[in-house]
């Protein structure tokens, strides 16, 4: 049994016998370029993730081979929850599909390379653009937590100039678990 509600609120099911109620969440997972977006998606997907990675042009090779022109997308059981990630295009040239995978989205992930201090300006204004019109559940993603010279979550968000309602985690989007609990933790502020 499922209640789709046109007005974007959570979607609930009864799963198997056991009668136990599942919400069905369409989670946004977006970032500038190169920031670990696709990573971060086909790390926790329990199904193979639709990706449409393509080769990069040559003016932003050096930086990654390939990248995402429309989204990727991803499938995740995380307690009783089942989370649809849906991975944007990081480049502005492809915004167009913002506004088309955040159309009735139930949160929002995010991922900001803590290394790349360049980008910080464009992940302010991407939560600008998808906090409006409508703002969601959302958290950031302080991502390459592994490597040198990543910003602490504390240090990002005073070089973000973000309040501290707005929860920042670090994160490794190679690592299972520390994307896992990036999920769990925003699943969890989801009405």
């Amino acid at each position: 049994m499922t209640n789709d509600n046109p007005k974007g609120h959570s979607s609930f099911c009864i799963r198997h016998s056991s009668f136990s109620m599942s919400r069905i969440l369409k989670i946004v997972v977006t970032g500038p370029f190169a920031a670990g977006k696709t990573q971060f998606v086909k790390t926790i997907s329990d199904i193979p993730v639709v990706s449409t990675e393509r080769k990069i042009s040559y003016r932003e090779k050096g930086v990654k081979a390939q990248t995402t022109v429309a989204m990727d997308y991803g499938r995740v059981e995380i307690g009783d929850d089942v989370l649809h990630l849906n991975g944007t295009p990081g480049q502005a040239r492809f915004d167009f599909m913002w506004d088309i995978l955040s159309r009735e989205m139930h949160g929002l992930v995010m991922v900001v390379d803590a290394t790349a201090h360049d980008t910080f300006p464009e992940v302010r204004a991407l939560l600008d653009e998808f906090m409006t019109p409508k703002a969601v559940p959302h958290i950031v993603a302080a991502n390459k937590q592994d490597l040198d010279g990543a910003l602490a979550p504390d240090k990002l968000r005073r070089a973000l100039g973000l309040d501290p309602e707005t929860p920042i985690l670090p994160c490794t989007a190679s690592r299972k678990t520390s994307v896992r609990f990036v999920l769990s933790q925003l699943a969890g502020t989801i009405q």
